[in-house]
């Protein structure tokens, strides 16, 4: 519709220009544009006269039933019906094909429970991918570990205890058990390292271990308790509704890379100071951050560095996507202003997406000292809440009602949920949304007609059509802003209108059958067409 009023601008006034067009209250049409005012300069005429001229012409076009001006100049379309429907047709179109893109979709660290931090993090990447694939990119879904450093210390001064002398006592704690030991393990390693210096040094020098085991004890619980924490991830990460990654990439790997990186990059772009090395990403609007440590260890920064180039060796990517929390987001920065000083033709290529808190009733989760929610425990919460309202608590309804609770939250905003609106079918939910998508499907299993494409709009069918009709306008957005909230708002809002349509306009055994459950079809496409971008399964019954 854009372009063809272009046209027709340049057919009145010979001009050349971008027709942007917005969705007024539906009150005032389906399309409205100030595309007057932004020729008054141009063409040297009053804004009006030019929007009146417009009206005109769009009006004779049989695209167009009604064109109104209001005020200075702007101009209100309401589209012909099957104009309409044609918009209904039209698909997002694929604006990064040709692109390869990396998407780290789930990075928590072994030898912790993975919480609901991690939950969202790795719901948040995925759906990310989701919108980069739709968008026409190739993408690699990969994922990313600390299984070195002062967490892993922390963790084995817990369990070589527990262990005292035999490998035995670890290898008996029942799988089921395997990530809620693991939590206790940290929390006692992290509540000692506080407390007790003697605890603190040891706890430093079994961190120096994960990179250089010195006892067979160590080395096998080490790897046993690694071969846990990743089994936990991947079913719990499956649990979640994610699309399995292709890669996992460890900090120890990354280790390697990193620190040659660095070291072959001072003094150019790292300053030595008291044997650390530093980059000062206070000049990049960052801070002063430490990638090698004053011992000749790599940090986590230095490991940044090395995973970058990894993903290159096996990749190539035109841009590399990381979630996190908003904390990282000042040390990202610093991060990727030091690998355009160190590889200029790569900048750009990283892009941090820093998220906004998760908090329940006890308020920010976090694992730095083992007060954490566990996602096991979630779903638990999530199926108890379910069976009070009569459901089956199922996995896939479980992870639609968790993913969309964090995907409709704008990204940078605090994600704060109760766990019984979250599954209510009632609300702005995904429980509600797989819902309306079921309810659909079983209207169109009661009648006796083929569902038949939908070619034509009746005055009682524009309301929901008009808001069908806006389905690739708002893919293409979300998809621009890489921003999955506006696709829950819309599919929110497109339930409701569909129910409206529904309470007034009865579809089995009315004398428009066949019309009204093309339209239905048509509705239950686009919800399912949606809830597929954001990881959601579209149910058939519930």
């Amino acid at each position: 519709m854009d372009k063809k009023i272009a046209q027709f601008v340049f057919d009145e006034f010979g001009v050349e220009t971008e027709v942007t067009l917005t969705r007024p209250d539906p009150q005032f049409g389906d399309f409205a544009t100030n595309v007057a005012l932004q020729l008054a300069k141009q063409v040297g005429k009053p804004p009006r006269e030019i929007a009146e001229t417009l009206a005109a012409k769009i009006g004779d076009s049989e695209d167009f039933s009604d064109v109104q001006v209001a005020g200075p100049g702007f101009i209100n379309i309401t589209l012909a019906p099957s104009a309409l429907v044609a918009l209904v047709r039209e698909y997002p179109t694929p604006k990064r094909a040709g692109q390869t893109i990396v998407v780290e979709t789930n990075n928590p660290n072994p030898f912790k429970a993975m919480h609901i931090g991690h939950a969202y993090n790795a719901i948040l990447g995925d759906t990310v991918a989701n919108l980069l694939a739709v968008d026409g990119a190739r993408v690699y879904r990969v994922s990313y570990h600390g299984d070195v450093g002062l967490h892993v210390g922390k963790s084995m001064y817990s369990l070589l205890r527990y262990a005292d002398g035999d490998f035995g006592k670890i290898e008996a704690i029942p799988e089921a058990e395997h990530n809620t030991f693991m939590s206790k393990m940290y929390a006692e390693g992290s509540k000692a390292y506080k407390e007790d210096e003697a605890a603190k040094a040891e706890i430093n020098d079994l961190a120096e271990q994960s990179f250089e085991p010195k006892s067979a004890l160590y080395i096998q619980i080490y790897d046993l308790c690694k071969k846990w924490s990743f089994e936990q991830i991947d079913a719990l990460v499956a649990r979640l509704g994610n699309v399995p990654t292709e890669r996992r990439f460890l900090e120890s790997d990354a280790d390697v890379y990193g620190v040659k990186t660095v070291k072959d990059n001072t003094p150019k772009v790292f300053k030595q100071s008291d044997g650390a090395y530093i980059f000062e990403g206070s000049k990049y609007g960052a801070f002063d951050n430490a990638f090698i440590a004053s011992n000749g260890r790599g940090l986590y920064a230095a490991r940044d560095l090395g995973l970058m180039q990894y993903k290159n060796e096996y990749y190539h990517p035109d841009h590399s996507y990381i979630v996190t929390g908003n904390e990282q987001a000042a040390y990202f920065k610093g991060v990727i202003a030091a690998a355009a000083q160190i590889w200029p033709e790569q900048a750009g290529q990283t892009i941090n997406i820093p998220t906004g808190l998760v908090k329940l009733t006890t308020g920010k989760m976090s694992s730095r000292d083992g007060d954490v929610i566990e996602i096991g425990w979630l779903f638990d919460q999530f199926a108890d809440a379910i069976k009070e309202r009569g459901g089956e608590p199922t996995d896939e309804i479980i992870a639609g009602a968790l993913r969309y609770q964090f995907l409709k939250v704008k990204i940078g905003g605090d994600v704060v949920f109760d766990v019984n609106e979250a599954v209510s079918l009632t609300g702005n939910t995904g429980s509600y949304l797989q819902y309306a998508h079921a309810r659909a499907r079983r209207i169109l299993e009661k009648s006796s007609e083929a569902p038949v494409m939908l070619t034509d709009a009746k005055p009682e069918d524009c309301a929901l059509v008009r808001k069908m009709s806006e389905y690739s306008e708002i893919v293409e957005l979300a998809k621009r802003t890489v921003e999955p909230h506006h696709i829950c708002n819309y599919l929110f809002e497109l339930a409701q209108e569909f129910n409206r349509y529904y309470e007034k306009n009865q579809v089995i055994g009315s004398d428009d059958e066949t019309h009204r459950v093309a339209i239905t079809a048509t509705y239950a496409d686009i919800l399912r067409a949606g809830l597929m971008i954001l990881g959601i399964v579209a149910p058939d019954k519930m």
